[in-house]
């Protein structure tokens, strides 16, 4: 019979006493990664619908200047180009320096767009302004910026904390969209773009230099606030964390090649609609107030989309939660070619909710799905990679739709 005493020779750690937990920033006493979420929820309730806003603006736009309307919407696909050469950088930033620091940098770089964007006096004129600076900016500030490290906070409830921020959107959408649109119709569209400059660059750099961090091993944490592990004497193990896949491991792997397809694919039906969708409904008989309600109400149902989207994807698969989503999309679609010939309120509202209670779960299961895979210290540079696809599909979406 083995001699059981080398099983035995290595004690077990002992807990961690009460004074021996990890120190919090602030003194919190919960785990510091819903700090983060709830960062993150603020910056993209503004950030994501700054950009968004440009739905709002492109009537005021085409109706002051006459400008056609493939061209005018080329800035938006503009910057979505722009977008996909910047993912890749914002990702190495936010490896190297953190969010702490990228986050204010893509905040003062909107704010700066929206203020140009007010002088523009040519087609052209829109595509550094809005196109470069304002969806630039917003890469950082939105889903891909905040796809690119909040993952890293959480593992077991991954999709949910990522739907739970990506739901400031739709919070966001019923407060600032709904403010943009009145100041277009009593002071004009540059007003808003001077609004919107504003609460970008007073709310949101402050608010990320005080509260982001980079990743929880920087606070003595794992993922999910377990503490970090502990010797036999008692001392932190301050072991590094696990590296991870390199990108050239992660691009070596089939996998990545089917994240990047689906990304595409999902931001061009996405900012398809998004972009054209007030000018569409105006076009097939809706007022302006209806079709700004819309826009509004499709985020503000991305509220709950997102978080059952975050929640499907832990429960029944990050598969399950995708294929949910898609169908949302088809079903919007449907609504939208049916609008062209029976312009009904049963279509419209069908295709609201269908865009946003179903569709928008998309959002949580593409940020949370390939940290399942690629999640390690080089995560933040290897999802800037992947942006490089859905910015693209964000950009031709729009622009071959203008021109349709």
């Amino acid at each position: 019979m083995a001699d059981p005493a080398p099983a035995m020779a290595k004690p077990a750690a002992p807990a961690s006493p009460p004074s021996g937990r990890p120190r919090q920033p602030f003194g919190v006493t919960f785990y510091y990664g819903w700090a983060i979420v709830a960062c993150a929820f603020a910056t993209m309730a503004v950030g994501v619908n700054a950009r968004t806003a440009f739905s709002l603006l492109y009537p005021a736009i085409l109706a002051e200047f006459g400008w056609s309307r493939g061209e005018t919407a080329g800035a938006f696909a503009m910057g979505f180009v722009f977008a996909a050469f910047l993912g890749p950088l914002s990702g190495l930033m936010l490896n190297r320096f953190g969010p702490r620091l990228v986050m204010p940098a893509g905040s003062v770089m909107m704010a700066g767009g929206f203020t140009l964007t007010t002088a523009v006096t040519e087609p052209w004129m829109l595509y550094p302004a809005f196109g470069v600076l304002v969806i630039g900016g917003s890469t950082i500030l939105g889903y891909i910026g905040h796809s690119a490290t909040l993952p890293l906070w959480f593992e077991k409830r991954r999709g949910l904390a990522v739907g739970l921020a990506f739901s400031g959107v739709g919070i966001g959408a019923v407060t600032l969209l709904p403010l943009a649109e009145a100041i277009i119709a009593d002071q004009g569209w540059r007003q808003a773009c001077y609004t919107i400059a504003a609460i970008v660059l007073l709310m949101l750099v402050p608010l990320n230099l005080i509260v982001q961090r980079r990743r929880p091993s920087d606070l003595g944490l794992e993922p999910d606030g377990v503490p970090r592990a502990r010797r036999a004497d008692g001392s932190e193990d301050d072991s590094p964390a696990p590296e991870g896949p390199t990108l050239a491991e992660a691009v070596a792997r089939p996998a990545f090649w089917f994240f990047a397809l689906a990304a595409f694919g999902m931001l061009w039906c996405w900012y398809a609609v998004q972009v054209h969708q007030t000018q569409f409904l105006l076009d097939v008989g809706f007022t302006s107030g209806v079709a700004g309600l819309a826009l509004a109400l499709v985020s503000a149902a991305g509220v709950f989309g997102q978080i059952n989207g975050g929640w499907m994807a832990d429960r029944l698969g990050r598969e399950a939660a995708w294929t949910i989503g898609c169908l949302g999309f088809i079903v919007c679609y449907a609504c939208l070619i049916g609008l062209t010939r029976y312009p009904t309120p049963i279509l419209l509202w069908t295709m609201v909710a269908a865009q946003g209670l179903v569709g928008y779960g998309l959002t949580a299961v593409f940020a949370s799905a390939p940290a399942d895979m690629f999640q390690g210290r080089n995560y933040s540079t290897i999802f800037g990679v992947l942006s490089v696809f859905s910015s693209l599909g964000g950009g031709a979406g729009p622009y071959f739709t203008g021109l349709i």
